[in-house]
């Protein structure tokens, strides 16, 4: 009698996620580079932590960050990935002991997984400054290639950016090496540029960075890190009128909500 089970070996596992999909030595010849290996078992077997498993412990470090409560739509969402895909992949990192998940479906870090997550967000940091500082890269371009070069950067590589390029120094979006919260940077004094009071002058101190299409929007409206804002108006939709380097623009409340900005002196300057 012929076996009930026709599909392929593993083919009932297989996740929509195509990056969860690929063998794993494929994988670990592809990123040999980009792999963490953890010693978590006391018989000293290696825990190999794939590309895909470093992004999703990012993205949670990264949205936590930006104040959201992480839960399987939000990866879902940062990561573009469908519903099932995540489900797998967050089973897998509970397994490696790198996510908790509590009762009410929030996906937390644990102690190792978030040592990973920050290490990759400062070798992100590191890159996008590299592409800027040294390759003179446009600051609204860096993230998206910072993303798919710093899974193949080797900590020799990353030792050597770090000393040439050096500490304490923002991002080209503003942002710092470690990850702030919103409340972070209001205690730093930062502002969000939507609740700005109108007539006050402002520089523009860090921008979100994952949206390229909202950095290109941003700008072309004269809005960067450093730059120069004067809120003239709030009208009655929310929306600002300001004046950038580009002279008299406007913005809505939802562009607003991702610049921080602190207050400045001096009005900026118009382009004729």
């Amino acid at each position: 009698m012929p076996c009930r089970w026709s599909y392929p070996p593993d083919e009932r596992y297989r996740s929509s996620d195509s990056r969860l999909n690929r063998p794993l030595v494929e994988r670990t010849a592809l990123h040999q580079n980009a792999l963490t290996t953890l010693n978590s078992s006391p018989y000293n077997t290696s825990l190999v932590i794939t590309v895909s498993k470093e992004d999703y412990l990012k993205a949670i470090l990264e949205a936590e960050s930006e104040g959201e409560t992480v839960i399987s739509a939000t990866l879902a969402h940062w990561l573009k990935v469908s519903p099932p895909a995540v489900t797998m992949a967050v089973r897998r990192l509970k397994k490696d002991g790198l996510v908790r998940v509590n009762a009410d479906g929030r996906v937390r870090l644990t102690a190792a997984g978030k040592k990973i997550a920050r290490k990759l967000t400062v070798r992100h940091h590191l890159i996008e400054r590299m592409l800027a500082e040294i390759f003179g890269m446009e600051w609204y371009k860096v993230h998206d290639e910072a993303e798919r070069l710093e899974h193949a950067v080797s900590p020799d590589f990353e030792a050597r950016l770090l000393a040439k390029l050096g500490r304490g120094v923002a991002c080209p979006h503003g942002n710092l090496t470690e990850l702030e919260s919103p409340a972070s940077r209001r205690r730093r004094g930062l502002v969000l540029l939507a609740h700005a009071t109108p007539g006050g002058n402002f520089e523009v101190s860090g921008i979100y960075e994952r949206d390229r299409h909202l950095l290109e929007f941003l700008e072309q409206r004269g809005i960067r890190p450093g730059a120069k804002v004067h809120v003239a108006d709030r009208n009655y939709d929310q929306t600002l009128t300001l004046t950038t380097a580009a002279g008299r623009v406007a913005l809505g409340v939802s562009a607003a909500e991702k610049v921080w900005v602190t207050v400045a002196e001096g009005k900026a300057n118009a382009r004729s």
